[in-house]
């Protein structure tokens, strides 16, 4: 126990931890956060995720994929020059993240420029966001999605709930004051638990009325004011298919920017194989899914078009 100690408490240890590659961007992070003038100067030099009324603009490679267009504060200057506007707009810029090599990320709206001229000039097409994250991979989706919430949230929280008064964002945008009121606003999201339920060789599907022909989903739902992760799922199996939870697990989590910005908590839910008689609520409809046609379902094609 000792030796384990004292491998665990090595001062070289912990110093090598804490300037990590992780810690660094991290620390860097919260100065642009916090320090309204190094995050313009983080702007001058730092990329560019552009929207135009919230949908990202895209490109698509020689090889027929599709990429966030790697665009620098000085080429949407030029891009505004062109079209007659101003540079201020580029303030408007929201911070979202950093690479690796300490290079701010940012996300911008651009719905009050002509978006076939922004497109034209960028070369690229302005895309809504549930068909964008059928077209990037890898890194760039959860960035997507992080961007377009923060500035959805900026284009929502304009005024204090207390006063009425208008709000004011800090630099970075991590932020929103109130001068009348004193209150600080910030991003938030609301948790939601999905779950994947199952009797131990069957799985339960959902789907909305508005769901597209033949879509099913695992059963989501929010979190109440109080609840616990489980309570929230016992409450939601039993409301939407009236059966009773006899034990879960928690998968995952992730954010997830509709409707408006959401915790994600991903579940595998177990109900007795003894009672499965599903009794669903008005305008729902359920599908029960053996193992064996799960495994041979085959994925979609990936889309290889824009619109």
């Amino acid at each position: 126990m000792l030796k384990l100690l004292q491998t665990l408490f090595r001062p070289e240890l912990v110093l090598r931890r804490s300037s990590s590659s992780y810690v660094a961007r991290m620390r860097y992070l919260m100065r642009l956060r916090e320090d309204d003038e190094a995050c313009l100067e983080a702007l001058r030099s730092g990329r560019l995720l552009l929207y135009h009324r919230l949908a990202p603009l895209l490109q698509k490679t020689p090889a027929g994929l599709f990429q966030l267009p790697n665009i620098c504060t000085s080429d949407l200057e030029g891009v505004l020059d062109k079209l007659g506007k101003s540079h201020a707009l580029v303030k408007e810029a929201v911070l979202i993240g950093c690479t690796e090599k300490h290079e701010a990320q940012f996300s911008l709206d651009v719905g009050s420029l002509e978006q076939s001229e922004v497109e034209r000039l960028c070369g690229g097409a302005f895309i809504d966001l549930r068909k964008a994250f059928f077209l990037l991979t890898g890194p760039e989706v959860p960035l997507v999605a992080r961007g377009q919430t923060l500035l959805r949230w900026h284009q929502t929280n304009g005024f204090c709930s207390a006063s009425g008064h208008p709000t004011f964002r800090n630099q970075s945008g991590s932020q929103r004051i109130c001068h009348s009121s004193g209150h600080t606003y910030y991003p938030k999201m609301a948790p939601v638990v999905i779950a994947l339920i199952s009797d131990g060789s069957r799985c339960l599907l959902g789907r909305q009325a508005t769901f597209p022909r033949g879509m099913y989903s695992a059963l989501a739902g929010f979190c109440d004011m109080g609840e616990t992760i489980e309570e929230t799922l016992r409450r939601e199996i039993a409301e939407e298919v009236g059966l009773e939870l006899m034990s879960f697990r928690v998968s995952g989590s992730q954010h997830w920017p509709f409707p408006q910005s959401s915790f994600m908590v991903a579940c595998h839910a177990l109900v007795s194989p003894d009672n499965t008689e599903v009794r669903t609520r008005p305008l729902s409809l359920h599908q029960t899914l053996s193992l064996s046609l799960c495994l041979s379902a085959t994925p979609s094609s990936p889309p290889t078009t824009l619109r």
